[in-house]
């Protein structure tokens, strides 16, 4: 049972947008108990209760992370320091076809799968539900709540093909998806730009989709964001749509603003994409989407190979990166890493290499012209520097500009979220760097809020807590009220801000006072108590 705690003289942002007003928050036993005017204590009240003053600051709900890629590191080190320390006491994670469930016994194949893979935390599960009870086990500081990761599914049926899935693959993979489901799981995602998904079908993802949407789940995409131009731009929404609609199931699209990239007016492309959901919206489809909070594109170096080129030991990808005529028919091979150059190699930033720091925070193409090189033999021969943890290393692609992504960020509609790992700056993450993950929710409020002035404080609220529970089918929790969870975050918001930046990231962000989670202090005067209250959410 949790103490009975008393937050005294704060303004109240509920969550729902509403006008901020100052009242005094109960809690007891993980919940709100009341909210009640402020008011002097009569004798006696405050006998047992544990007092927060909240005076000149702000109390709103906890944040939720909407697009989170936590699965693993969650498991390393469940503090979830980056993430805790910005008010933040739920993430979705299992977001773009990544996860760490379900893989099958090869576990090593599933790797390059999973956002934060190390091989020295061993994996103790093979199910969606086995790897929550992991997770449970770990304690995890914050809220956990997972969607089923179509590249999972493929591997462990199909395996590194580049085909569509043969019937009774998909059949394996529904099966699976199903299960997943059954265990938990709140939807299905897919991240159709990565090898282990490029070549699935519409239909395929649909039949998937279709079982998410059976058990109340939603499907989340990160939109297939191939070819190049206006009909290009057009038709990845588009295909997340119809796909939606023939599953009938409710639709998320992963960080919309992708399509930028596709289309050289970026702007353009960006209202094109709402205009296709307000539409889709009109006729009584169920679509909602979200941003992450970086103007570039992060993931792995790996990602410019094909799934057929990584398969087997270091050995034998190493033998591959060596032969002239296997790099030949690399080069034809599209790739997420290829699209977000767009032919300019200067757009592509490797962030921080151990092994060969010389070309730490340097262009492929400055990497390239040092070297004498084309700009993808510079990248093989970076790879095979870095076979034996071929994933590890990551890449900045500046391939977005705020005119281009801001009409998303001002929809209704637009949810924020990380698409980061949740981090720490000591134990075992300590100098594991992933963008977005200290830095998103402290930034959307600085920069929206008190420098652009776009919304109101409570507005910004509702776009981190209200809008994903609801999106979720959370309705305790992403509010302030009476029988509510008590995931409530307290900050400052004159100086709630990041102080990560682009090549220095792993730095708290200052500003939040307290954060309480299920009812329970895990933040106290900026500072964490090194309690671990959160609870692993399941779909209900």
């Amino acid at each position: 049972m949790s103490e009975r705690i008393l937050v005294r003289g704060g303004t109240i942002l509920d969550g729902t947008g509403a006008s901020p007003f100052r009242a005094d928050v109960w809690i007891e036993n993980g919940r709100i108990a009341d909210l009640s005017p402020h008011s002097p204590l009569p004798v006696g009240a405050g006998t047992g209760v544990r007092f927060i003053d909240a005076t000149n600051l702000f109390v709103t709900p906890g944040f939720i992370d909407i697009h989170s890629h936590s699965d693993f590191t969650l498991v390393a080190d469940p503090r979830a320091v980056s993430s805790i320390t910005q008010g933040v006491t739920t993430e979705v994670i299992g977001n773009c076809g990544h996860g760490c469930a379900p893989i099958t016994l090869h576990a090593e194949k599933f790797s390059g799968n999973m956002y934060g893979y190390r091989s020295d935390v061993p994996i103790a599960w093979h199910s969606v539900g086995e790897y929550l009870e992991c997770v449970e086990r770990a304690k995890p500081a914050v809220n956990v709540a997972t969607l089923v990761p179509n590249g999972n599914l493929r591997l462990a049926t199909a395996g590194m093909v580049d085909r569509p899935s043969t019937r009774d693959e998909l059949n394996a993979m529904k099966k699976l998806l199903a299960e997943g489901m059954e265990q938990g799981a709140f939807g299905y995602s897919t991240g159709l730009e990565y090898g282990p998904e490029r070549a699935c079908t519409e239909e395929e993802i649909a039949e998937l989709a279709r079982v998410a949407g059976q058990y109340g789940g939603f499907y989340a995409t990160h939109t297939r964001n191939q070819g190049n131009g206006a009909d290009a731009a057009t038709e990845t929404i588009a295909e997340a749509i119809r796909t939606a609609q023939q599953a009938n199931v409710p639709l998320q699209i992963s960080h919309i603003s992708v399509v930028a990239r596709l289309a050289g007016d970026g702007r353009w492309a960006v209202e094109n994409a709402l205009e296709q959901v307000d539409v889709a919206r009109g006729r009584g489809q169920d679509v909602t989407f979200d941003m992450h909070t970086r103007l570039f594109g992060t993931t792995n170096l790996s990602a410019v190979l094909p799934q057929w080129a990584l398969e087997g030991t270091p050995r034998e990808i190493e033998k591959r990166l060596r032969e002239e005529s296997t790099r030949r028919e690399l080069k034809k091979a599209h790739s997420i890493i290829t699209a977000l150059a767009r032919g300019d190699w200067s757009r592509i930033v490797i962030f921080d290499s151990k092994l060969q720091p010389e070309i730490s925070r340097k262009s492929i193409l400055e990497i390239s012209n040092a070297r004498s090189t084309e700009p993808l033999d510079t990248i093989y021969d970076i790879l095979l520097a870095h076979v034996e943890n071929i994933h590890e290393l990551m890449i900045l692609a500046f391939a977005y500009n705020e005119n281009e992504i801001r009409p998303a960020f001002q929809h209704v509609l637009c949810m924020v979220g990380s698409d980061a790992t949740a981090l720490a700056t000591d134990g075992l993450l300590a100098g594991t760097s992933f963008h977005g993950a200290f830095t998103w929710a402290s930034w959307y409020y600085r920069h929206f809020v008190r420098e652009k002035k776009m919304f109101t404080p409570q507005e910004a609220i509702r776009r981190m807590t209200s809008l994903p529970a609801s999106s979720l089918g959370l309705r305790e929790r992403g509010v302030l009220k009476k029988g509510a969870w008590a995931d409530i975050a307290i900050f400052d918001p004159e100086t709630f801000s990041e102080r990560g930046t682009t090549f220095e990231p792993n730095q708290i962000a200052q500003g939040m006072k307290y954060v309480l989670v299920n009812g329970i202090v895990a933040v106290r005067e900026g500072e964490l108590t090194g309690t671990r209250t959160g609870q692993v959410l399941r779909k209900k």
